[in-house]
């Protein structure tokens, strides 16, 4: 019995046991459609997440589709005419858990609309309950709550009011999965947090709508929220630490080896055991709490001066003596290029799919242009799309080659 088929056969059982809410029901190789909001469909541009939970289980990676749609809400999902249903894509598939990604819309509804929004959820976790999408076992749920709202000044306005009702729909999210023994990850807490933190760089765009940046941030809160009982061998930065002086060192993520120096040189042999992090799409300094999700080397006892980390000869970072020693991050290395490359592998993995589930122009459908050769050929067109997605997909099972790299610590002269 191979890796996948124990880990669906973990999974059934899972599902006839009853797993507690609190654990997670994402496992090796499993398959994932995520719905909701505009926050759900945003997550399939930005590909951050995604890189993180094919990065997870590198042996047997997880498939994902997005299902997301702008502006969706659990009492109002419209879709266009002719085009795939969500059931349909669910069981085409074959999906084994659904992330689902709701509560920000309906909270405009304020402290009134609380029931309702309760009953939706109650109807929408029903909908889904003993549905054998992946046929073979019912699909698991996990429940994911809106983001804070951000202070951006008269950009944001009634701050106070919008983050308690958001607070109170995330609380009801909370007691609907409890009671329903759905997983649940709130993401109100840590982002109200790193919104708060003093050096913060913004999330988002208009207060609700996260930007590239906020992406890069919040997936990663997600991605721990769905492990938060488990180790993440997976997940954790890498982490380098050097003494110059006793030419010791030890890593997580990687393994050192061949560590010699010559005058005020260090040279070494780094082995990438896990995928690099992703690096963060701005140039600002980034927030502590942030910045410890950054790969960083630390290099302590070095003599005075400025020194470059160059891997595979090329120049990655430059700093002081004392700033290696409290740790210094490295992001731009040729393992982390290889890394920005596989996500914006996924980006266009997750283009072709959407080509195949949203009407992008449905004046081509139902309008004047349906019957112009454009509108004709769409349904077979829609048909390679969804094949290219498959194709693509498959491709992103291997991940990004792990490699054996030469890593040096010499002056810098710049």
């Amino acid at each position: 019995m191979n890796t996948c088929t124990i880990a669906r056969f973990l999974f059934y059982c899972g599902c006839l046991l009853g797993l507690a809410k609190a654990d997670s029901p994402l496992l090796p190789g499993i398959r994932i459609a995520i719905v909701g909001n505009t926050f759900a469909d945003q997550l399939r541009s930005h590909g951050y997440l995604e890189t993180l939970l094919l990065q997870h289980w590198r042996e047997e990676p997880v498939s994902i589709r997005n299902l997301g749609w702008a502006g969706d809400m659990l009492s109002a999902r419209d879709r266009p005419t002719n085009f795939p249903t969500e059931e349909s894509t669910l069981r085409d598939h074959q999906t084994d858990v659904i992330i689902a990604c709701f509560g920000m819309g309906e909270s405009f509804e304020g402290e009134a609309g609380i029931e309702n929004f309760k009953s939706d959820l109650k109807a929408f976790i029903a909908s889904h309950r003993g549905k054998q999408y992946n046929g073979e076992s019912a699909v698991r749920l996990i429940l994911v709550s809106p983001i804070a709202y951000e202070n951006l000044g008269e950009l944001t306005p009634k701050l106070v009011e919008r983050n308690r009702d958001l607070q109170l729909y995330t609380e009801s999210m909370r007691s609907v999965a409890a009671a329903k023994n759905v997983p649940f990850v709130d993401l109100y807490r840590p982002t109200s947090a790193m919104m708060s933190e003093p050096d913060a760089i913004p999330l988002t765009t208009n207060g609700i709508h996260l930007s590239e940046y906020g992406y890069w941030a919040v997936s990663r809160a997600l991605y721990e929220g769905f492990f938060e009982n488990e180790s993440l061998p997976s997940g954790q930065p890498w982490w380098l630490t050097i003494d110059a002086k006793t030419q010791k060192g030890d890593g997580v993520g990687l393994s050192l080896s061949d560590l010699s120096s010559n005058r005020r040189e260090l040279s070494f042999r780094v082995t990438e055991e896990t995928s690099p992090s992703l690096p963060p799409p701005t140039q600002r300094e980034l927030p502590a709490s942030l910045n410890s999700r950054r790969d960083t080397v630390v290099v302590k006892n070095l003599q005075p001066g400025k020194y470059v980390l160059m891997v595979d000869g090329e120049r990655v970072a430059s700093a002081s003596q004392d700033e290696w020693a409290k740790g210094v991050a490295v992001d731009s290395s040729p393992a982390h290029r290889d890394g920005e490359i596989f996500r914006q592998a996924v980006n266009d993995k997750n283009l072709q799919f959407t080509y195949s589930w949203k009407a992008l122009n449905q004046v081509h459908i139902v309008g004047e242009r349906r019957n112009s050769p454009s509108g004709q050929a769409l349904p077979a067109e829609v048909l390679v799309f969804k094949e290219l997605a498959n194709q693509k997909d498959a491709a992103l099972g291997h991940g990004i080659e792990l490699k054996t790299r030469d890593w040096r610590l010499v002056p810098d002269t710049n």
